[in-house]
C-alpha cells in the first residue's frame, strides 16, 4: 500500500494508471474509519477488480464545516485508518494537508468553488448553508487528481450522494457513482465517525433516529390513505424530543430521485432527518415501503 501526501504525487500516479489503462476506484473519506467505510472500500474493489487500483482519500475538509461546527475536534486516528486500509487491500491512500488542497494564491486566499444549486437547497443545505459547496468542491478536486472511473459513496449521506451524482452529470465527469447501503450497528444506529462523541446514555438516546423512521414506516404500512407531511413532521418532533438530550433539526419527506418535498406521504417516499443528541448532530434516512 502506498501513502501519498502531495497533489503532485497522486497526479503522477493517476497519469501512470491512465496510460496503462488501469481501472481506478475512489473512496473519499474524512478518516476515523469504521465498518461502513470498509464496506465502501469493498464495493470499490468489486468495481475495479483485483487488477484495478483502489484509492482511499483521508482528508478532513475544512470548507464543508460551518464556523461553529466540529472541525477542530472531528475525530482523527491516521495510524488506525492506515492499518484498516492495509487490511482491506487498498492500493493507495491519499492524505493531503490543507495547503495541498487549498493553496494560497498571490492574494493569499483560495477563491474558486463548485456549487450545485437545486438539490442542495433543503435539508442539510438549509441547516448547513456552506456545507455542500465544500463537498462538491473537494470531490471535484479529488476527481481531477485521481481520475477514477468509479467513486463510492454511502447512502447514509443520501442528499450528498444525490448532489454528487447530479454534479457528475452536469459537468460531464467520466465517473460512475456507486451508492452503497447504509451500514448500521447491531441495534440499528447508522454508523458514523461522530458516534464516538456519544458518551454514557447519549448512545442509547441516539437510537431515536432509527426508531422515528420505524414509527413512520409503521404508519405508512397501516394507513389506507396517504398521510399529511406536516402532521407527520409534528409527530416525529414530539417523538424525537421525548429523549432528554434530543433536539430535532429537521425531518423531510421527499421524492427519492428529485429530492423535492412531497405533498403526501405514502409508500416509495423517502424520509430523512437530522437530530442533535446533546451537542452531536446525527443524520439518517430511509425509503418508506
Amino acid at each position: 500500500m502506498e501513502i501519498v501526501r502531495s497533489v503532485a504525487g497522486v497526479r503522477r500516479l493517476a497519469v501512470r494508471w491512465q496510460r496503462a489503462g488501469a481501472r481506478v476506484g475512489l473512496v473519499p473519506t474524512m478518516g476515523y474509519l469504521h465498518e461502513g467505510h470498509l464496506s465502501l472500500i469493498k464495493r470499490a474493489r468489486q468495481a475495479v477488480g483485483r487488477s484495478g487500483q483502489v484509492v482511499v482519500s483521508i482528508y478532513v475538509n475544512p470548507t464543508q464545516f460551518g464556523p461553529k461546527e466540529d472541525l477542530a475536534r472531528y475525530p482523527r486516528d491516521l495510524a488506525r485508518d492506515l492499518a484498516l486500509c492495509r487490511r482491506e487491500g487498498v492500493d493507495v491512500v491519499f492524505v493531503p494537508a490543507d495547503h495541498e488542497m487549498y493553496p494560497a494564491n498571490g492574494a493569499g486566499r483560495f477563491s474558486t468553488f463548485v456549487q450545485e444549486e437545486e438539490l442542495s437547497r433543503e435539508m442539510e443545505g438549509s441547516s448547513r448553508p456552506t456545507h455542500f459547496r465544500g463537498v462538491t468542491t473537494v470531490v471535484t478536486k479529488l476527481f481531477n487528481l485521481v481520475r477514477p472511473g468509479v467513486a463510492v459513496f454511502g447512502a447514509k449521506d443520501y442528499q450528498q450522494a444525490a448532489i454528487v451524482k447530479r454534479m457528475v452529470r452536469d459537468l460531464n465527469f467520466p465517473v460512475r457513482i456507486v451508492v452503497a447501503p447504509t451500514f448500521r450497528e447491531p441495534d440499528g444506529l447508522a454508523m458514523s465517525s461522530r458516534n464516538q462523541y456519544l458518551k454514557g446514555d447519549l448512545r442509547q438516546q441516539a437510537l431515536v433516529l432509527q426508531q422515528a423512521i420505524q414509527n413512520v414506516q409503521g404508519r405508512v404500512k397501516q394507513s389506507s390513505r396517504a398521510l399529511v407531511p406536516q402532521r407527520l413532521k409534528a409527530e416525529v418532533k414530539r417523538f424525537v424530543e421525548r429523549a432528554p438530550a434530543a433536539r430535532l433539526d429537521y425531518v423531510e419527506f421527499f421524492d427519492s430521485g428529485t429530492l423535492v418535498p412531497v405533498s403526501k406521504v405514502e409508500s416509495g417516499v423517502h424520509m430523512a432527518l437530522a437530530v442533535f443528541i446533546g451537542k452531536t448532530r446525527l443524520i439518517d434516512n430511509a425509503r418508506l415501503t
